[in-house]
């Protein structure tokens, strides 16, 4: 049995040994992102379908007929052109990408999709089955290390995965996830909320009985539980009662990267420009660009339509040469590049106070600059966001906390802990293992519920 962190920037394993949780080292690492590529979106079916034995094989066939159709012609073409044809996962999965953003099809963080509305079944499918290739992947890395076959597991989920149409979209999610997991042999599949899951983690160190306000900043999610939690309250198999509320909202680590890209990156685009009658550059292209976690707004920003409306908001521009290199990021779908120089330099600013970013696949020479005090600007509404959230879990909870639990990748940047800390001053601030409490505390809730 395993807890595992199914993570919208990375995913991680944890199993019980001698009474703690241990990570499981994925390709030598900790986690691995979220990351896969395909040389064609037609062959995840295929790759999927190969992965499987028995009855779920051919069941999968059943379910998958048009799909393993398309998938054949489409590997056909591949060997034609003498194209590999296998998925990469992870972090070689982005390097893959990178290597030719017009060719093959990448995906970072399918989980910020799983609740959206308006997917039609087919876009389902999809989505399930590239979730049921990245967890089949990690199944193998970690059966490989472990030495053994896993048949259990608890799965980590926010409390919401979408902000619209409510439990409607966490429904959605968690039968995404729930036929995912067991298409690819897990036998028992649960759920726990990521941040109970901490918290779980973090009563471990307690001497005594204690409120406990955790929050659980990701990449695709924050999340707030108020839990009571201590030496003597973990060994109760049902903790419903010292669940004392929870919060959650879709504003996270990705929304980090997004912000600190509108204000850092596309300002050297053309935003915050003027047309050539004096008014201000409209900003939705800008926008789309770079809503890598928004399927409708990419889908809006490659349309052929849009891009002819690109050129003509190029043609209205004051300065159209600079404008033009929005068409170069449609034309060579560089929004992915563009979001990950974001947050690539949000990582640098935790140990610095300005980061360049390298713009050379926009145009020779190109570059921006950012600073700790633009990070904090460009997600002033963020972080207003992560306030309500914590302030909405003591409100359910009608009681404050004695110690706040940080944890998530995005807590560790200086400018979400010092906003946190100023929220409630007089509470003191634990933080945690920014990517193993969870998974941490996965694998405790899987140890007991699973005896």
């Amino acid at each position: 049995m395993i807890g595992f962190d199914y993570g919208t920037s990375n995913c991680s394993v944890a199993v019980m040994d001698n009474g703690q949780p241990q990570i499981v080292p994925l390709l030598n690492k900790n986690t691995i992102a979220s990351n896969l590529y395909a040389p064609d979106r037609d062959i995840i079916t295929h790759w999927l379908n190969q992965q499987l034995k028995g009855e779920q094989q051919s069941n999968f066939q059943k379910e998958r007929q048009v799909q393993l159709q398309k998938s054949q012609r489409a590997l056909r073409e591949l060997a034609f052109d003498g194209i590999e044809t296998d998925l990469v996962f992870g972090k070689a999965a982005l390097e893959k990408y990178l290597e030719d953003p017009e060719e093959g099809y990448y995906i970072k963080s399918p989980k910020s999709f799983l609740g959206a509305s308006g997917l039609a079944p087919a876009q389902i499918q999809l989505f399930e089955d590239i979730v049921a290739a990245m967890m089949s992947n990690v199944k193998n890395l970690t059966e490989a290390t472990l030495g053994h076959e896993i048949t259990k597991t608890v799965i980590g989920r926010p409390i919401n995965f979408q902000g619209l149409h409510g439990e409607e979209s966490n429904r959605q999610a968690i039968n995404v996830l729930t036929n995912a997991a067991k298409r690819i042999g897990f036998k028992e599949v649960e759920f726990q909320f990521e941040p109970v899951a901490a918290g779980f983690e973090f009563e471990s160190s307690l001497t005594k009985e204690t409120r406990v306000l955790v929050v659980d900043i990701g990449g695709g999610t924050s999340d707030c539980s108020m839990l009571l939690m201590g030496p003597e309250l973990s060994n109760n198999d049902d903790r419903t009662k010292h669940l004392l509320a929870h919060s959650g909202v879709r504003v996270a680590g990705n929304d980090f990267d997004i912000q600190l890209a509108l204000q850092g990156i596309m300002p050297s685009l053309g935003m915050n420009s003027l047309l050539k009658t004096g008014k201000p550059m409209p900003t939705s292209s800008f926008y789309q660009a770079l809503a890598i976690n928004n399927i409708n707004e990419q889908t809006a920003f490659y349309s052929a339509q849009n891009r002819r409306e690109l050129v003509q908001l190029s043609r209205d521009a004051k300065e159209q040469n600079i404008v033009e290199r929005l068409i170069t990021v449609h034309d060579h779908k560089l929004s992915y590049q563009l979001v990950n120089a974001a947050e690539q330099a949000k990582i640098a600013l935790s140990e610095q106070d300005k980061q360049s970013i390298n713009l050379d696949d926009i145009t020779d020479g190109l570059s921006a600059e950012v600073t700790k005090e633009t990070l904090r600007l460009a997600n002033n509404r963020t972080l207003e966001s992560i306030g309500e959230l914590m302030k909405s879990a003591v409100d359910q909870a009608q009681c404050q906390p004695e110690v706040i639990f940080v944890t998530g990748g995005t807590a560790k940047s200086p400018v979400l802990s010092e906003f946190i800390q100023a929220q409630m001053p007089n509470i003191p601030i634990i933080v945690g293992d920014h990517f193993g409490s969870v998974t941490s505390g996965l694998a405790r809730w899987a140890d007991k519920i699973f005896k």
